[in-house]
């Protein structure tokens, strides 16, 4: 996957590819980026990870992360579904 960015400095992903990556239909996606559901973050790398980026995209309790090189070509990307604290009852 390539990424692009826009004359802002703001990355361009594909949508098509980023269903795929959820395993949601396009429409649902588009849906879940129109309520605000879909959280974006990037992180600049620094030191041994200088001219590398992490762009992490977050929907529920899944998150995909790719780490971009200097070209913005994704080096690595990975999927995690992330769980949730299990509550613990006060017996007492």
């Amino acid at each position: 996957m390539l990424i692009e960015r826009d004359p802002n400095g703001d990355f361009i992903l594909d949508s098509s590819e980023l269903a795929e990556r959820f395993g949601l239909s396009l429409a649902d996606l588009r849906r879940h980026m129109r309520h605000g559901s879909l959280v974006s973050t990037v992180e600049i790398g620094t030191a041994e990870h200088e001219g590398t980026k992490r762009v992490s995209l977050r929907l529920g309790n899944r998150l995909w992360r790719a780490v971009l090189n200097d070209a913005n070509e994704v080096q690595h990307e990975q999927m995690t579904v992330l769980r949730g604290k299990s509550s613990e009852r006060n017996s007492g």
